[in-house]
Parts: structure tokens; sequence; C-alpha cells
């Protein structure tokens, strides 16, 4: 079968399409023929070799979710399986950490072997698809869903609060902009153009400002009625964070989830007791036994009842994974990024 490599850490040029024998399935394993495979920022970070609770080693096969059918199952395992379609992060190793924060999870654990056409995960990881959710949708949600729901959890959004969430217009920020709305709060949206913006407002947004702009944390602060977001949730860190932290109202909630701009946003301890403002990162957030799989099945529920409706914003063949990692390093994409094999 033809895959993609990572020969080394480097820029998208390191990806190269090789041939490679079929995977063998293992015994508590399945070999899953993959539909759709999950592009995530994550992946572009350990291409990069960009320091993390990781440790992937090159030549690799990125590509941390994969969402088809199941082809062949190993010893041990069920043969129903075989023909069901499943998502799953990908790997050999055991599908969920214990408890502990994000951080632990991720310690040593992301997820590699989804850019091929045909993908191995434990028996464990198997997730089933719902009959009226597509497999793009389900490999649009394998990670994002499961990182949305998670948030969710973590953020504790009530109803009647104010909550700015970016960047709004991406994978996982337009699921937080449904969740956040489903809770009942206001929904200000932030992100990087017109096309994102207009993305989230069609998913339920009440206001959309332009981070982009110099004075978009002023934006924010008129559609809150001058008060200030009583929660960020901020997926863009770096110097988009920092100015996202001054959005957030005095005894409001700021977490921090992403950090595509240059690292989790870090603010400081005085003006974070000064403003009496509760700062979390996602790397802390505590995880039970399960979760992984348990909150990925959560949001595969929620879209099969319409709860939430992932935006698979662009495709492309499993061939041009290069032109995927480029389009999403220059923040050309909307929604969710896919590979098709």
């Amino acid at each position: 079968m033809q895959q993609v490599e990572a020969a080394r850490f480097g820029g998208p040029d390191v990806l190269h399409v090789v041939e490679s024998p079929d995977p063998v399935v293992g015994p508590g394993e399945a070999v899953i023929e993959v539909a759709a495979a999950d592009v995530l920022m994550l992946d572009v970070l350990v291409r990069r070799g960009s320091p993390g609770p990781w440790d992937v080693r090159p030549p690799y096969v990125p590509g941390a979710g994969v969402a088809g059918n199941v082809a062949a199952v190993g010893s041990g395992v069920d043969a129903a399986w075989i023909g069901r379609r499943v998502a799953a992060k990908p790997g050999r190793a055991a599908a969920d950490a214990g408890s502990g924060s994000v951080a632990d999870a991720a310690e040593g654990s992301v997820p590699t072997g989804g850019y091929a056409p045909l993908a191995v995960a434990p028996v464990e990881a198997l997730i089933s698809v719902p009959e009226n959710v597509g497999l793009r949708d389900a490999a649009a949600l394998v990670n994002d869903g499961m990182t949305a729901m998670l948030i969710a959890r973590a953020a504790r959004v009530r109803e009647g609060e104010q909550v700015l969430v970016t960047p709004a217009g991406g994978g996982l920020g337009s699921l937080l902009v449904q969740l956040v709305r489903a809770a009942g709060a206001t929904v200000i949206a932030g992100a990087g153009g017109r096309r994102k913006l207009d993305l989230a407002c069609r998913l339920g947004a009440h206001y959309a400002v332009d981070y982009s702009r110099g004075e978009w944390v002023d934006d924010v602060r008129e559609a809150t009625g001058g008060t200030g977001a009583d929660v960020v949730l901020d997926g863009v860190g770096g110097a988009t964070g920092a100015s996202s932290f001054d959005a957030v109202g005095r005894g409001g909630r700021f977490l921090a989830y992403g950090a595509p701009a240059g690292g989790f946003t870090r603010v400081d301890r005085q003006r974070e007791r000064e403003r009496e403002v509760s700062v979390r990162n996602l790397l802390e957030v505590p995880m039970e036994p399960g979760d992984h799989t348990r909150l990925a099945e959560a949001a595969l529920a929620e879209a099969a009842v319409g709860g939430i409706t992932p935006t698979v914003g662009q495709t492309f063949p499993l061939r041009r994974a290069r032109d995927a990692h480029t389009a999403i390093e220059a923040r050309a994409v909307v929604g969710k990024t896919l590979l098709l094999p």
C-alpha cells in the first residue's frame, strides 16, 4: 500500500508517499480500511519537531484519527467487528490512559499511523459510528469532538453567560461555538477573516469579532456591554491569546486550549489575582480512565441527534498531505481538514 511518511522533522516537504507492506494485525488489534484521516494542528507541530509532551521519532506515519470499515481483526477480538463502521485513534499502544491530566494522557502517546489506506488500532480504541453519521464527519470528530466535550466539561459554561471562543472558524472552535450556544450562553466568536467569522455565525454565534484587527478586544467588550466575557476559551495562544486575556471580565474564567500562534497563553499571576480571574491550561485538565473513548463516543452521539455538526471545510487526496499541512500552516483552511485515501 502507499502511505505518507515523515522522513525527518521539518517543513511539509518532509512528507513523502512511500510503498509499505499492508499491516499485519496482531492480538487485540483491528485493521481499518480508512475512508478519511483527520489532519490536526498537532500533526503539524509533531512534524516540525516542536517541543511537547510526546515521544515521536522519524521516520513515522502521521495521523491521529481515522474513520472507516474494519477489514480484519486479530486473535482475541470478536469477529463481529469485521465490516463495521468505526472511528479510532490508530497505533499499537494502549488505547486509553488512566486518570490524570491531559498532559499525562499525552505523554509519549501521540497516535500515529492514520495517513494510510489501512490503519491498525487496538480493539479498545474502536468507536462504532452511528448509522446517520457519515464517515467523514466521524473522522472530523474522533479528536476534535473528544476535545470539545472535554473543554465543555472543564469550562462549566452556564446559561446566560457571555463566552468568547477563539479560533471560532477551526474544526475544534466551530464545535465549541455550538456547545456553548447549546448551554444557553451568548457566543462571541473570534477568528481571523470573513470566511471563518461567517462560519461561526452560521453555527450560532451571536457576535463575531476579527482578531486580526488591532482593536478587536474593544469589540469584545462592546459586545458584552463593557463588562468583558464571563468565559474565554482561547485556542490561539501567542500574542492573540495574550490579548484574549484582556477580554475576560473581572471574576471570569480563562481556559487556554490551543497553541498554534506560539505556545499556550501564559498569564501573569499578578494580573490574574488583580482581576480575580480563574486561569486554566487544557494540559492541566483532569481526565478519567476511558475519557478518550467515552468523550469521542459522546461527540458522535451528539452529531447523530443534530446537537453538533462538524464542518469539513476541505479535503485532500492522501498523496497531497504536504498541501494539507501547508494550508493549515498558512491559516488558509476553514473548519476541519481531512485526507482521503
